[in-house]
């Protein structure tokens, strides 16, 4: 319906083109990029409000009409309102973010979207799922291809009976690269890095004064690693690569019950136990991944044939046989792979299907945290199933119904990231205070090898600096023919590809260098 919204947006007629020009003035300026100084504002809401709070930065280039008491349109088709753009720059990044009330249905996903007139252009820059009794706060993003001299930002629901979307508190900011930039390099000196005192003492401790002492860094305290497959297993020079550079790995199909259990009663762990004693052995933390995997398409084919108890009775031999074996062996568990786009065992067991698997997940291994994870989370505007509002929501009924949900696992497979959405997707999710981690990044096999890299560079940049993730692991596993699923980071013979000299430029980057200084020094040192 992209061409429905293009044309209701410059037909004269129409009164959300009428409530567009009222607010000309207020956005003709937007295509500029900050040169103020303004920081990017983190903040960003979860909960529905009665009244919607202030707009970000003052309104940014929206600033008169952020200070509207309120816009609605009551236009079919449900593209209300609509603010127009000039002079919108190539390469700036955008953080836009609103307040959300619909009329009609007790509540209906929202879009805002940016048209670009030159072209016809159409795309979704942030979601949210809106209620008629309260208002929510849509945040989101977007950096164009190419400059725009007139750009239309609307709004848009698939709900026919919301009749009208209600806008406040709306803004939109402009940052230039240089000063994105900046802003994550600022937040991982605050966020990784700490300042330390040294002091040095004897053996009977006394202070020693006016020694000389070097600081090396021999390991890091975020978890950065990768995908590893049992191709792994033997193979001295892919171990030796892995080691020089990760501190957690995942194992890409091994602890799959279509690999531990391709027959009922056929179980199969020796794969996955090649690959916990390599793991175990250089001191790297693993993530178990996945208990169950809701798409059917990966369910083993004999389990999609089992309904009711003989299917309740599978899925309990399944978390008593992998995790009384591992308890202990792996920090995470993704207890439900991608359960926000299907849902095998709900549909087959009822709703608190999901419930019980973590409840019963935690009583087999109480130390290990228990994730969801899915796709499109960050990666894709356009899905509703795995917006960040969907996310929550379904965290939100698992509390309701009893679970203590632990942790939030986003996978990060990639085409061209839209690095302002992903941050505000970011900011979103962590006012869950739960602990995020970029799961299974990777780039497209669509893009030649160098772009992979740029694009790649600038996901694991966005991930590092923001402060509600945890950990980041690629998707990289090299497979027996030297393959990967969407990208490599080298060939075969291990020799770096282009996305493999951005992991090592990075890591040399987040890695305290050797600091020289005399006894009592004080210097800030990555961790």
């Amino acid at each position: 319906m992209e061409g429905a919204a293009a044309t209701a947006l410059v037909r004269p007629a129409r009164k959300v083109l009428i409530l567009a020009l009222l607010l000309l003035m207020a956005a003709s300026m937007a295509g500029r990029a900050s040169s103020d100084g303004v920081r990017y504002d983190y903040r960003a809401y979860t909960e529905c409000k009665p009244h919607p709070e202030p707009a970000l930065y003052n309104g940014g280039v929206l600033r008169w009409a952020s200070k509207i008491a309120d816009f609605r349109t009551e236009d079919e088709g449900n593209y209300s309102p609509a603010f127009v753009l000039y002079n919108m720059s190539a390469a700036t990044a955008y953080s836009f973010s609103c307040w959300v009330k619909i009329d009609g249905p007790e509540s209906a996903h929202v879009k805002a979207k940016i048209l670009t007139l030159e072209n016809a252009a159409s795309h979704c820059i942030g979601t949210a799922i809106v209620r008629n009794d309260c208002w929510s706060f849509l945040k989101g993003g977007f950096i164009l291809n190419s400059p725009s001299q007139t750009s239309v930002l609307y709004f848009q629901t698939a709900s026919p009976n919301a009749s009208t979307i209600s806008i406040r508190s709306a803004s939109l900011q402009p940052f230039s690269p240089d000063q994105w930039n900046q802003h994550r390099e600022d937040r991982i000196q605050l966020i990784r890095k700490r300042f330390v005192n040294v002091h040095v003492s004897d053996g009977n401790g006394s202070r020693v004064v006016g020694a000389d002492v070097a600081v090396h860094q021999i390991t890091r305290d975020f978890p950065l690693g990768s995908a590893i497959s049992k191709s792994i297993v033997g193979n001295k020079p892919y171990q030796e690569w892995f080691n020089a550079r990760f501190n957690a790995a995942v194992f890409e199909n091994e602890l799959k019950w279509y690999a531990t259990e391709p027959s009922p009663g056929k179980e199969d762990y020796a794969a996955a136990d090649q690959l916990l004693q390599f793991v175990q052995s250089n001191d790297v933390m693993a993530r178990g991944h996945n208990i169950f995997w809701e798409d059917p398409e990966y369910t083993p084919a004999w389990v999609k044939n089992l309904t009711g108890s003989e299917l309740r009775a599978a899925v309990a031999g399944r978390i008593e046989s992998l995790l009384s074996r591992y308890k202990g062996d792996f920090v995470h568990w993704d207890v439900s792979n991608e359960m926000l786009h299907f849902d095998f065992y709900e549909n087959r067991l009822g709703g608190n299907a999901t419930a019980g698997f973590f409840s019963t997940a935690k009583r087999a291994d109480p130390l290990a945290t228990l994730f969801l994870n899915d796709f499109n989370v960050v990666e894709a505007c356009d899905d509703l199933s795995s917006s960040a509002d969907s996310y929550v929501s379904r965290l939100r009924q698992l509390a309701d119904a009893g679970v203590t949900f632990e942790g939030i696992g986003l996978e990060g497979h990639f085409g061209k990231p839209n690095i302002p959405y992903v941050r505000a997707v970011l900011d979103k999710l962590g006012t869950l205070r739960l602990p995020v981690w970029l799961t299974e990044i990777d780039i497209s096999a669509a893009f030649d090898q160098r772009t992979q890299a740029a694009y790649l560079e600038e996901v694991l940049r966005e991930g590092f600096a923001h402060p509600s993730v945890d950990g980041i692991m690629l998707w990289t596993a090299m497979g027996a023919n030297a393959s990967c699923y969407q990208m490599c980071l080298t060939d075969a013979n291990f020799t770096n590809l282009p996305a493999g000299d951005v992991v090592d430029r990075l890591l040399g980057e987040w890695q305290t260098k050797e600091v020289l200084g005399a006894v009592g020094f004080r210097s800030s040192l990555i961790h």
